[in-house]
């Protein structure tokens, strides 16, 4: 569950990620947790996209590496870059289920090994001028395949978190679990969407480039190959 944020960044953060790493996961579940928008820059393993950018910023290719331009802070290590977003857009202590542990590292190289090492290796693609726009949030394996195929193709988005805030968000978009008209909390992310295009449900992909939307993963892979694979 998403938790209050007592204060949203007034720039966007930018993530140098990539999607197969336990570390950058832990990272990516507090910026869901804190509802926290963030430019993500993908660093796929052979990519040439935006490894150079982050080898200039602090003089190595280690992910995650953290960008704030509202503090002009760079920041490496997973656990240094947690407590800071808590520190500086949370609660102001980290809680200890965000905290990096051998155990949720373990899980999730295990998760990425079932997923066949998807989302850790680049592949050719064509560059779009604009980042793309991708409504999700970390736990949902429908925006990870789609997180996955992002990275591999080194496609800059914009990523818009969408914790679950309530226990009437619980389940599939279609399936929730609170019968009845399915209402988001008001003045979040999920109302934001909700009146933006009429329903709540990830992954959702916005190109600027095309002015393509869709929802459903499977829709979206297709798009994404169609459009930037070569």
């Amino acid at each position: 569950m998403a938790i209050d944020m007592p204060q949203a960044p007034a720039q966007p953060l930018i993530l140098f990620d990539m999607e197969g790493c336990p570390y950058c996961r832990a990272v990516r579940e507090t910026l869901t947790a804190l509802r926290i928008d963030a430019l993500i820059q993908p660093c796929p393993k052979g990519g040439q996209r935006f490894r150079p950018e982050a080898q200039k910023l602090c003089g190595r290719q280690q992910f995650p590496l953290l960008v704030d331009p509202n503090t002009q802070t760079i920041m490496l290590e997973s656990a240094a870059i947690i407590d800071y977003l808590w520190s500086n857009y949370g609660t102001g202590t980290t809680p200890a289920r965000f905290r990096p542990n051998l155990i949720n590292r373990t899980l999730s190289s295990l998760a990425t090994a079932v997923r066949a090492m998807h989302g850790m290796n680049a592949v050719a693609s064509r560059l779009p001028e604009e980042p793309l726009h991708l409504w999700s949030f970390e736990s949902s394996p429908y925006s990870r395949v789609v997180r996955e195929r992002l990275c591999e193709l080194e496609i800059a988005y914009v990523l818009h978190n969408l914790g679950k805030e309530q226990w009437a968000d619980i389940g599939p978009a279609k399936m929730r679990i609170k019968p009845g008209p399915y209402q988001p909390l008001p003045n979040g992310p999920r109302a934001a969407l909700l009146e933006r295009v009429g329903r709540v449900q990830v992954p959702y992909l916005e190109d600027p480039n095309t002015g393509k939307n869709l929802f459903e993963s499977a829709d979206i892979l297709d798009y994404l190959n169609q459009t930037y694979a070569r």
